[in-house]
């Protein structure tokens, strides 16, 4: 369940703008907030059936994206690179990564792995 939530939250940032402002709100309070169904159902005075529908549409249009663009499994492959790169890089002997241009490259190497951590 937790691979499920950590999923959809992943495709959520890629492509939650593209949804409309109801199934995004649904999506935010059942796997941001971890609220029930009922409870969701009661802020917005539907049925729990209704929001199970809306989640069960939002999450496929979430998945149909992906399945279309590969952005996710992009940025996935390009974080991957990235920490590859690094620690290529960063094993090269003591000396050799200590000279100027080696430097200059783990440091941009490492604040791109920092940025992509933060967003």
């Amino acid at each position: 369940m937790l691979d499920k939530v950590l999923r959809i939250g992943l495709l959520y940032d890629f492509y939650g703008a593209l949804l409309t402002e109801k199934q995004q709100r649904c999506l935010e309070m059942h796997y941001l907030n971890d609220d029930s169904l009922g409870e969701i159902a009661l802020a917005h005075d539907v049925s729990r059936q209704a929001v199970y529908d809306i989640l069960r549409r939002a999450e496929q249009i979430l998945v149909d994206y992906e399945a279309k663009l590969g952005l996710v499994e992009r940025y996935q492959q390009e974080r991957e690179t990235l920490n590859k790169v690094y620690g290529l890089i960063e094993s090269l002997p003591v000396a050799e990564h200590q000279l100027p241009p080696i430097k200059q490259a783990l440091e941009m190497l490492q604040g791109l792995i920092n940025r992509e951590e933060e967003d």
